[in-house]
Formats: C-alpha cells, structure tokens, sequence
C-alpha cells in the first residue's frame, strides 16, 4: 500500500481503490484493499471491493466466495447480488445471472447495469420493463441516480444533502422534488413530504411517479378520502394501468369500502389472474370484511401462483383459526429451507411454522422456527433501544408533577379522545372493541397523528443527534400547545362517524403521554396492561405489518416491557388518576366488572353491547381481528409457560435493574 494511504481510513482506501479499477489498475487496487482488510478484517465494502476487482482479474470462483461471505452478513446487498450476476453471466450461466440480477433490483431499483444486462437479453421475458427502466435511469441527471441509489443502500443523510444541493441550481426539477419528499417520508416528517409532492404536481401535474408517491404519503398521514381522489385522478389519466387500479383498489381499501376495494381487485386480476400479490391483497380485504372463507380461498390461490411465496402462508397462520393441511406443511418446510427462497419469505414461512407446530402442541420445534424468523428479521431491522431509552428517560426526568401544573392552563380542552395505550399482543384491540361498541365511542383505527407530531418536533435527526424531541416540549408556547391540540382534533375528524367520543388505539403512544397531556389534558388514557411474560412471548411470535422492531429478540422486547412499565409508574405519580390500567388477565376473569369499571372511568353509561363486543361487526386491522369476533376465551394467558424453557434471556431482561 503507498505511504499515503498507510493512515487513511478503509473507506478512504476504497475510494482510491474504486479509481484504480475503473483505470484498470486492477493489481494494484486488489493489493491495495488486500492490506487494508488485513488490518480491518471483515469489512464489507471492502470485502465488495475486492470481488468487484478479482471479477475483473477473471478470478471468478475468490469473488464468488467474497460474495457468499457478503450475502451471509447482509443479504440486502443488492451490489453484491448485481456482482454475482455478472460472474454468472460471464461464465455462460444466464438463468443464474437472471436470478441474481431480479435479486439486486429487488433491494436497489437503481442499478443501471443489471437492468442493461436484463435489456440486452433476448430471452428474458420482462426484457420491455428492463429496457424502460434502462431509459428512465438514462434520462436523468446522474446526481438523482445517486440519490436514489443511496436511498436504497440507506444512506439518509448523504441522499438528502445531494439531492439538496441539486435542488439549489435545479429548484423545480420534478423528480429532485419527489425523491426529497421520499427523504422526508423516510425521516418520518410526512407534513414536509406531502407539501413537497403538492408542490411538485402543481409544477408537472402529469408527473405519474410523484402522484403515485403523494397517494401513499396521504395515506401514511390516514388522510384516506384525500388519497382516493388522488388515486382517481392517476386512474383517469390511465385507467389501464394495473398498477394505477392497484392503487385505487389500495386507496378504497383504507377509507373501509372494501366492497369497493374487492371489486377494483378482482378487476385487475379478470386481467392478470396469475398476480399473487393482488390475491393477497384481496385476502387481506376479505378478512377485514370478515369473510374468512373467501380470504383463504385467496391465500391458497396467490400461493399456488407463486409456491414460494411465504406471505400467503403467513396470511393464513395470522388468521390464528387456520390449520395447514400435511401438503401445506411440507411446502413450507421445503422453501423454508431453499437457498434459493428470498428471507423476506423465509421470515414468513418461519412464522408460519412456528404457528402451525405451536397448534400441534410441538414446541420445541415450533419454537425453533419462532426464533429462526425473529433472527432473520431483527438481521434486517438493526433494532437500536438507544433513541427510545433516551426519549424516555428524558421524559422521566423532565416531566414532573410540578412541571405539568405549570402547564395546566395549556391544550386544547376537547374530551373527545380516548387514548388506548400499552405494548402490542396486551389487550389493546379487545379493549377497543368493547369500547366501540359502545353507543356514545366510535372505534377508528391506530391513529399515527401524535407519532408524527412527535416525529415533526424532533426533526430530521442524525443517529449521533441529541434529539429534540422531547426535550423541546419545555419550550412550547401554551398557545402553541393549544394549536397542536386542535389541529390533532381537527386531523382525526375523518376517521369519525357521529360519535362524542372516539378510541386513538396506537399502542406506542405510551412514549407520547407528556405530549398527550400538555396538548389534550382532557383526554382519556386507558394503560392495556398484560402479564409480561404472556405479552412479550406473545408479540415475539407475532410477525407484524410493519413497525415494532423490538419485538424480533427477547432481550430486545423485555427491555422495551421494562421501560414500559418504569415510564407509566412515573405517569402514576407525575399525573394520579390520570390513566387507568386494564389488566389483561382481570377482563378474561371478570369481563363484566371491567368493562363497568372503564365506563365508569369513561363518564359513560353502561351498554349490554359492550359486553357482547363480539357482535359488533365492525372492521378490525389488527392481528387480533378474528379474536376479537369470538366471545372472551382464556386458553391463551399462559402459552409462554409451554416455552419457559428457551425463555432466559427474556427473563433476564425483565429483570434488570434500570
């Protein structure tokens, strides 16, 4: 290595060595990253650098073993499936560089030269819809490939400030706009992303990409009326886009037409019967609605399109009443253990495994796949407690009783709102459907208003940041705090139907009970309280939609329980007789007593219905949806008792001291 890089830093190296290969130097860039690893061993990209380089040399079988390496660690390395292809490709393997190149594109749309190589094949069957992306990526400016490009290696920080500094010489470039509205959608602050996508139609209104991007960010703010008509509009401008019809099928969907949504996708599939995601799509509608029959009529169909795809297996395991029969299970167990199966469908049909056996009464086997899944996901999640134990603490040390008598004159005065908060799998969706059923309450949804409030007073915030939030509530106006609250009121109005009150059950709300307070002091706070070990193991078996990182490691979700519960007994003495705590295991032994006692708490009168909540035939979106469709039962309380066994570092965690 020359002694101007003897003290440089690997990526500093890297660099260099990117250089030297693209001048075919490729002897001395290989020497080059060769020292660097021997002092730095194991570092990815420079373990990227070296295949990149040995590819080059011809050494075809070291760059494949550097790749295998790569993939073992990060299998989302889109670069490093693009270097496989390549190879394949090279040496004559076109149906194994196909593959490998549908992989990288997969995890990083951006790669031009996977899509070239897709193009120039005359075989390949989606040569059309390479050859399109091939155009698009070369009609735009190179810094917005980057950008985009970054993204999906996410990489935030680098992305925004490129795509910032284009923006400066370029202030109306469409997809500049959109890609920073996809930044800020991706850091959480949706207000700025919507504006940004507003904006960006206003100056290209037939910009379909940005559009289709402003439909899903309406959608992520549960602005779903608004989303329709903008789905509409797409649709219109052309309605034989499959992917324009999803979309609306997707937007009917989330307003709760789903008779609509039904109808939309068994359109598209008269037209495209071998689309299995559309399939799954519509199981997730029929079951919503219900019609659980048809939902797994759906599920069978969409996976015997695609015999890989986990998500349908999945679909059917969460309905928690189905039962595989001996050909499901078998089907299962082989893609489960295929090389060549995508981990995202492994962590499906590990879940799905896992619930099968757990039915089955096999344990110790069901939870090895439990525990299989959970490691595949927390591989690609990267759950760090450190922002959460931060914002928590803070809170506690922050946020007295004293402090909140400062305040008191502050917030909106509204008792509209009834906050259900608590950890996932605790209760909280059965809670929810005793209350909705309730004459004077209307149930809505997990509601992410206060989230993305809490998200927009922190702003955008690197990982080493001191973050804002929720500091920063020390230093809000009370008018301000009023505002906030109103508008939290005014932006929930939709999800309403005529009722005075109204349930906000998003579990984690219970990091944001300051923010609740100084904003809505009149609101209820019902804690959905369950038995740690029983809510823990419970959501540890739980695949869920998206979110709730914490809960794919036992150290990882007793840690998060711990905090849980130290941050509710400071809310017990910061705000006594504020919230009132529902035990799980209470309701299931007495459900009639508890349900008068969260009335009571609710100034509400007591209704037979809430006791028959399981008539109500409202939508449920949660994991617990058919559940709560059944009268109480009790044969869950104490299913982790089956696994205590493989259940020491949850209990360890449970148990350490702050």
């Amino acid at each position: 290595m020359p002694d101007q890089l003897n003290n440089a830093l690997p990526e500093q190296i890297i660099k260099q060595c990117q250089l030297l290969i693209n001048k075919g130097r490729l002897s001395e860039a290989s020497k080059n990253i060769d020292d660097m690893l021997t002092k730095n061993p194991g570092h990815i990209e420079g373990i990227y650098c070296l295949s990149v380089c040995q590819r080059k040399q011809g050494k075809h079988a070291q760059a494949m073993d550097n790749l295998a390496h790569i993939l073992s660690k990060m299998p989302e390395h889109a670069r490093a499936h693009q270097e496989q292809g390549f190879i394949h490709k090279a040496l004559g393997e076109t149906t194994k560089a196909i593959v490998a190149f549908e992989k990288a594109l997969v995890l990083n749309p951006t790669l031009f030269g996977s899509w070239r190589v897709l193009a120039d094949e005359p075989n390949y069957s989606k040569r059309q819809e390479a050859k399109q992306h091939v155009d698009w990526l070369a009609s735009l400016p190179p810094a917005l490939v980057s950008v985009s490009s970054l993204i999906y290696q996410k990489k935030l920080h680098r992305a925004e400030k490129l795509c910032r500094h284009f923006l400066k010489d370029n202030p109306h470039q469409p997809e500049a706009m959109r890609l920073l509205a996809e930044l800020a959608s991706k850091f959480q602050i949706l207000d700025d992303a919507e504006f940004l996508l507003a904006s960006c139609l206003q100056f290209e209104p037939t910009y379909k990409r940005a559009r289709l991007d402003y439909v899903h960010v309406l959608q992520k703010r549960q602005k779903f009326h608004k989303a329709l008509e903008q789905a509409k509009i797409l649709l219109d401008s052309d309605p034989n886009n499959t992917n324009l019809k999803i979309s609306l099928g997707n937007a009917q969907q989330a307003t709760g037409d789903f008779s609509s949504a039904v109808g939309t996708f068994e359109s598209v599939l008269h037209d495209n019967q071998d689309n299995y995601s559309v399939l799954l799509t519509l199981g997730h509608a029929l079951k919503t609605m219900g019609r659980v029959e048809d939902a797994i009529k759906t599920y069978r169909k969409s996976y015997s399109i695609k015999p890989d795809f986990g998500d349908a297996f999945w679909s059917l395991a969460n309905l928690k009443t189905y039962r595989f029969s001996a050909d499901e299970r078998l089907q299962m167990r082989e893609y489960e253990a295929s090389s060549t199966t995508a981990i995202i469908d492994k962590i499906h049909f590990c879940f799905a495994l896992g619930k099968d056996l757990e039915d089955s009464e096999h344990f110790d086997e069901a939870f090895s796949f439990y525990h299989r899944g959970n490691k595949l996901k927390n591989e690609q999640d990267r759950y760090d407690s450190k922002p959460i134990d931060i914002s928590l603490d803070t809170q506690e040390n922050d946020f007295d009783a004293a402090f909140f008598e400062r305040h008191k004159q502050s917030g909106c005065s509204a008792p509209d709102p009834i906050f259900i908060v608590g950890l996932p799998r605790a209760g909280s969706t059965l809670l929810e459907q005793i209350l909705s059923s309730h004459s004077q309450v209307d149930g809505t949804m997990e509601l992410a208003n206060i989230i993305g409030l809490a998200h927009r007073l922190n702003g955008r915030q690197v990982a080493q940041d001191t973050p804002r939030y929720p500091g920063i509530l020390n230093n809000i106006s009370a008018d301000n705090l009023t505002k906030m609250g109103e508008l939290y009121i005014e932006e929930t109005q939709h999800h309403r139907q005529g009722a005075i009150f109204f349930i906000d059950k998003m579990p984690n709300n219970f990091r944001h009970i300051a923010l609740i307070q100084l904003i809505l002091p009149n609101a209820k706070i019902i804690d959905a309280r369950r038995n740690a070990l029983s809510c823990c193991f419970s959501g540890f078996k739980q695949l869920f939609g998206e979110g709730q990182q914490f809960s794919y490691d036992l150290g990882d979700i007793g840690h998060y329980y711990r905090k849980y519960v130290e941050i509710m007994d400071h809310w017990d003495k910061a705000l006594p007789g504020k919230i009132l705590r529902v035990q799980y295991e209470d309701v299931v032994a007495d459900l009639e007593m508890q349900v008068r006692r969260i009335l009571d708490y609710c100034g509400l009168p007591f209704e037979q219905a809430c006791i028959d909540f399981h008539s109500n035939k409202r939508a449920v979106r949660t994991p617990s949806s058919e559940q709560v469709r059944q009268p109480i039962y009790q044969s869950g309380l104490e299913q982790w008792r089956n696994y205590e066994l493989h259940l020491e570092p949850l209990k360890k965690a449970l148990s350490e001291s702050g």
